[in-house]
């Protein structure tokens, strides 16, 4: 039985559905959302209500989430507060401390621990980076040709090699380390999901992407499930089938601007100077390669699948923010 988690990233939005599920589970007797400013649903600006969650600001890059163990003797532990762009007020070295130092940081506390039995790490097949030498389709144990160097997909690298680290010091602990496509659904707010909602979308000239998406609710099920139950190992986090950039872009209705990659890459530059869109070198690199991976793995462990495929995902994103939505249900 699960009796007190420890979820973090609850002020973003699937972190703060993650503690708004667990909380609203009978057999779970304490949820403890941390992170280093409080959720819209604690402010005047609404946001999921989480329930009977209990919140703490703590910054993960202080050693103060040790004394919320201590105090709170918890169980399990669901980390969701990895960050994917940097602020503009505080830029990309902030980001990297926030995301290494503090999952080192959280993850020292759960070794220390006595009561932890089970930790669950959000991840990114943003780890797999994105290259014209990759293979049809990732699988958890391929390494990629072109490992990634920066940003937020180096970041997760060097986290999930902390969470290896951890599970082989830890190995009376259960560690599912999940590694999901991008999000997408009706709450989502993200670098890709404002690229959609542009007036043209710019395309690099002969290049067409496969991009996967997972819907919302998958992914919080999917975090829920490891949450609540054993499931050692690295899983791949997504919605069956893949689809093409080009399809996308007629999908959300929206006209397509081919330009050649330098052009593409200085556009995407300008813009994340201007605060527009966050164009980042990953992002960069998956409009031109994509990427898709394989979820047998988390199907066989999970004995279940996600409800919405990529593309019933991505329908329901559009339908959400009012875009077309060609060819309907029946895509």
């Amino acid at each position: 039985m699960t009796h007190t988690v420890l979820v973090t990233g609850v002020s973003r939005h699937i972190g703060a559905r993650v503690a708004s599920v667990l909380a609203a589970d009978p057999d779970i007797s304490r949820v403890i959302g941390v992170d280093t400013v409080p959720p819209p649903s604690l402010t005047r600006d609404g946001g999921i209500p989480l329930g009977r969650t209990e919140f703490v600001r703590v910054d993960l890059r202080s050693p103060d989430i040790a004394g919320v163990f201590a105090a709170a003797d918890v169980d399990t532990v669901v980390h969701m507060s990895l960050v994917s762009a940097p602020s503009r007020s505080t830029g990309r070295a902030a980001m990297k401390e926030h995301n290494v130092i503090g999952t080192m940081q959280l993850l020292g506390a759960c070794q220390r621990s006595a009561t932890v039995r089970r930790v669950v790490v959000r991840s990114t097949t943003a780890v797999y980076g994105s290259s014209p030498r990759d293979p049809a389709v990732f699988t958890e144990d391929l390494e990629p040709p072109d490992s990634p160097s920066h940003g937020y997909a180096k970041d997760a690298v060097e986290v999930e090699g902390y969470v290896r680290g951890f599970a082989r010091r830890r190995p009376d602990v259960s560690v599912s380390l999940l590694r999901f496509v991008n999000f997408m659904g009706p709450g989502v707010d993200s670098p890709l999901t404002r690229y959609f909602t542009q007036p043209v979308l710019p395309t690099v000239l002969g290049f067409d992407p496969r991009l996967q998406f997972v819907h919302e609710d998958d992914a919080v099920e999917v975090l829920r499930r490891t949450a609540t139950e054993d499931h050692p190992g690295t899983f791949n986090v997504a919605g069956a089938g893949v689809l093409l950039l080009s399809q996308c872009v007629r999908r959300a209705g929206r006209p397509a601007l081919a330009m050649p990659s330098p052009a593409f890459q200085l556009l995407g530059n300008v813009a994340r100077g201007a605060g527009l869109v966050e164009y980042s070198p990953e992002q960069l690199r998956l409009m031109r390669h994509g990427r898709a991976v394989d979820t047998g793995a988390l199907e066989s462990e999970l004995g279940w699948r996600p409800k919405f495929t990529t593309a019933a995902a991505f329908h329901d994103f559009l339908s959400s923010r009012g875009l077309q939505t060609v060819g309907g249900a029946r895509w």
